[in-house]
């Protein structure tokens, strides 16, 4: 399986990339999880967000959005990881936590990195060095907890 592990600024985005990406999650995070919320939330072509893309022949496999400490309070939030339905028990999820980690880092580096995970995912991202900071919550209906690496 030969993935193009792509990351770009939102100002390098070409359009076909950016309707790919809002097609997933929107397929992932509003059709599949049942949360009728507008996913596009402004911060797609704002500050320094960057976007890491998965590429196999020409599909948008899996993703995630960076973005920039200074827009963020101080850390690096890692957001809308998903995997496409149809690429989904390859393993692409570790690896595109890998990738978006070095992504961070080469971007900004040593600075601490956060998300918002849904709480069924904790150990999957305490594999990759994130601990729990904070309360868990309820976001569109699902168990959220924010855990922080670094």
């Amino acid at each position: 399986m030969s993935i193009d592990w792509i990351c770009k600024h939102h100002t390098d985005l070409g359009k076909e990339q950016l309707y790919a990406i809002l097609q997933l999650r929107t397929e992932v995070f509003v059709v599949e999880q049942k949360c009728p919320y507008l996913e596009t939330d402004g911060q797609d072509l704002s500050g320094d967000t960057s976007h890491l893309m998965a590429w196999q022949n020409d599909e948008l496999v899996a993703y995630l959005r960076l973005l920039d400490p200074e827009s963020q309070g101080g850390d690096v939030v890692i957001g809308r990881v998903v995997i496409s339905p149809k690429a989904r028990g390859l393993g692409l999820g570790h690896e595109l936590m890998v990738q978006g980690l070095k992504h961070a880092e080469q971007a900004w580096p040593g600075v601490p990195v956060y998300l918002a995970a849904q709480a069924h995912l904790q150990g999957y991202y305490a594999r990759h060095g994130f601990v729990v900071a904070g309360e868990e919550y309820l976001e569109d209906d699902i168990p959220h907890i924010g855990m922080r690496r670094g």
